[in-house]
């Protein structure tokens, strides 16, 4: 693990201007508003870093979690216009598809024969599909593949099931979970600031009902995870609140699994932003996990910020590299090709060559095996 003499850490820390917050997180003292601030404003995000891993080490020690897993996008087509979206069409659109039943789960049983233990699968608001759809992709792939623990759909997704069901929110959960459902995805969220989210994504639901759905999901027993998307429109006092919101949603229902910080893809024309740089990448993650101290896992989703980033990021707050991932089609970075994926070997090996130990994992985080 990573460990620097005391008197080397107390003069960098000091020279960063950080030595209140290292005092803090050296008696577990929960981080306020100004100090999340103060960490994203500060330029020496190894300081930074150096605080979340002091976290990310206390609680989990050496080891990177990872999971064999498979993304299902059962469809782009979609009813919403958000601003900043590059996988949505509209139907007759040229692009435009939507996966039968049959073919989803032929998808997952193909890939639950080599290990896959977790599907992930979300999609665009289709305007057509009805609520039986749903039910039945998570009733057939229980049917083939029992051992395959289901992620599965945003809370904006619920919320439009619930439009085409007529059913309120926990019934619409409730049917989901007793079809197989075991826990959801935390997408959708993107910022809760009203300021940025009226430009960003002004016909999805607020960020109050986002949270208000994922309450509802862990009242159930529904665990889920919470992502964050940034380097668009927002600024740094909106990423502060955005985690704060969810620690306080933790404080209440301890449903949360993992936060997931997501760089902007700038794949749509005309709409501002431009990629993220390593820097405030891994300065995001770092910040995440200092600020959300009841949130188990922090992940960083490779496909999003490279495997060089993933790696450093296991030393700035990162537990989780998330997975292997198989067909994963909603955003890519300018480097991948249209295969997205990892084999086993080739995570283990992305894991140990940074120095942690890899521990493949199941979707509640019990341990499968390690290397």
């Amino acid at each position: 693990m990573f460990k620097l003499p005391d008197a080397l850490v107390e003069q960098h820390i000091k020279r960063s201007g950080l030595a209140d917050i290292y005092d803090k997180v050296i008696s577990g003292e929960r981080l306020r508003r100004e100090d999340g601030i103060r960490l994203f404003d500060t330029p020496d995000f190894n300081a930074v870093g150096f605080l979340a891993n002091l976290v990310r080490e206390r609680r989990h020690g050496n080891i990177a979690f990872f999971v064999k897993n498979q993304n299902i996008n059962y469809s782009n087509l979609c009813v919403l216009n958000c601003s900043f979206c590059g996988f949505k069409r509209k139907p007759g659109q040229d692009g435009g598809y939507t996966w039968q039943v049959d073919e989803i789960i032929k998808k997952v049983s193909e890939e639950a024969v080599h290990g896959v233990n977790e599907v992930h699968i979300v999609g665009g608001l289709h305007p057509d599909l009805p609520y039986s759809y749903y039910l039945d992709v998570l009733r057939g792939i229980k049917k083939v593949a029992p051992q395959v623990f289901i992620k599965a759909f945003t809370m904006i997704e619920i919320d439009h099931l619930t439009r085409i069901a007529g059913k309120s929110h926990r019934d619409v959960l409730a049917e989901l979970k007793d079809a197989g459902l075991d826990f959801m995805p935390g997408g959708g969220a993107e910022i809760f600031a009203p300021r940025v989210r009226t430009k960003l994504c002004p016909e999805k639901e607020t960020g109050a009902e986002w949270l208000r759905i994922a309450r509802t999901a862990h009242e159930l027993g529904i665990k889920t995870n919470a992502t964050m998307l940034y380097g668009h429109i927002e600024n740094y006092e909106d990423r502060v609140d955005h985690m704060i919101s969810l620690r306080e949603l933790q404080d209440d229902t301890n449903g949360f699994f993992a936060f997931i910080p997501l760089a902007y893809q700038p794949n749509t024309p005309g709409f501002s932003g431009d990629w993220t740089s390593g820097i405030d990448n891994l300065k995001t993650l770092a910040v995440g996990r200092l600020m959300l101290d009841n949130f188990p896992h922090i992940k960083c989703f490779w496909i999003m910020h490279s495997t060089q980033v993933a790696q450093i990021s296991l030393y700035y707050g990162v537990d989780d590299l998330d997975g292997t991932v198989t067909n994963y089609t909603i955003t890519k970075t300018a480097s991948l090709t249209d295969e997205v994926r990892l084999t086993q070997n080739q995570m283990v090996k992305l894991i140990r060559d940074s120095g942690r130990e890899p521990v493949e994992r199941n979707s509640r985080y019990e341990i499968i095996q390690r290397f």
